[in-house]
């Protein structure tokens, strides 16, 4: 399948505040959604776009080369925001978009190792100059440790017995490919609950390669960095795909909107908290039935948008 933007025309009609603004897209990918954002900005508009994965690099930089030096494209984790904004002379930008998890070309490239349909070497990164991969996490971390992930960044009930499973099956043999890795992990779960709902391995595939990639962290660190070097009246976009990138997003933008903390008793406030950003998205934004139909991967996509306060 070929990659589709998600939410395109929701996120950047949201996004765009000035035609010629300096926005920031921290996750280009292929180009679909800054493509759509310069063609919305005049000549004097200009985009950056962030992206890790050198891949996607190549194909963003051919399909926005007709826009000349009003792009700069650099290979970089959003996490770093700050340093990319510094080492390119750019103090504020009027807008950032980020749009999580993983692309269908990265799924659809087997030799990848993100995709429990395909057999290839585990691999996951989506820097592939990283050293840290999903063959690693498998086969050296501890029980314990593939336990917590496997709870913490795939909400998998059966953690502690695919856990197990993994260490017993290592034991005798290196766990080298996606096949094998999911082979082990329908074992490890109970026939009845094989029989329903997504792919078995589908929980287990997401939180190694959330661990292996510690994106997490980096989309804390990202929306941290974004706020700070956004101009006043600027907005931040994310999309997210699922449950726990859902709910980062969301308490940080209430937190961000969040005025006077004192106590209901207190006569005055004494607080001095000034809400830094309004919220634009009381609710999320989802796709449209007809985008569904087209696109099935966007069905889960959720998009949230905040305004710097002024």
């Amino acid at each position: 399948m070929s990659h589709q933007s998600v939410l395109l025309e929701e996120a950047v009609e949201r996004l765009l505040t000035r035609r010629d603004g300096i926005y920031v897209d921290c996750t280009v990918g292929a180009g679909g959604h800054s493509e759509a954002i310069l063609k919305r900005l005049d000549e004097r508009g200009r985009l950056i776009g962030i992206d890790q994965d050198e891949a996607a690099l190549r194909i963003a930089r051919e399909r926005l080369a007709p826009y000349g030096e009003r792009v700069t494209l650099v290979k970089a984790n959003f996490r770093h925001l700050g340093t990319v904004l510094d080492q390119m002379g750019v103090i504020v930008a009027d807008g950032f978009l980020f749009d999580l998890g993983i692309s269908s070309m990265q799924v659809d490239t087997s030799e990848r190792g993100f995709s429990y349909h395909h057999d290839h070497r585990l691999d996951m990164r989506m820097d592939q100059s990283q050293p840290l991969s999903a063959w690693e996490v498998v086969n050296h971390w501890t029980e314990a440790r593939l336990r917590d992930i496997l709870y913490r960044y795939g909400e998998e009930r059966f953690a502690p017995q695919i856990a197990r499973a993994i260490v017993e099956r290592r034991k005798r043999h290196s766990i080298d490919t996606t096949g094998q890795l999911a082979e082990i992990v329908k074992s490890a779960i109970p026939a009845p609950a094989r029989r329903s709902g997504p792919h078995p391995a589908r929980r287990t595939f997401q939180a190694i390669r959330i661990a292996v990639n510690d994106e997490l962290d980096a989309l804390k660190e990202g929306l941290e960095q974004a706020l700070g070097r956004l101009r006043p009246g600027g907005r931040i976009a994310v999309i997210t795909f699922h449950s726990l990138e859902d709910r980062i997003c969301k308490r940080q933008f209430v937190e961000w909107a969040t005025g006077c903390v004192c106590p209901p008793s207190f006569p005055v406030c004494t607080c001095n908290r000034q809400p830094q950003a309004r919220l634009l998205t009381r609710r999320p934004v989802t796709p449209s039935d007809d985008e569904v139909r087209q696109n099935p991967r966007a069905r889960s996509a959720k998009l949230r948008v905040v305004e710097k306060c002024e």
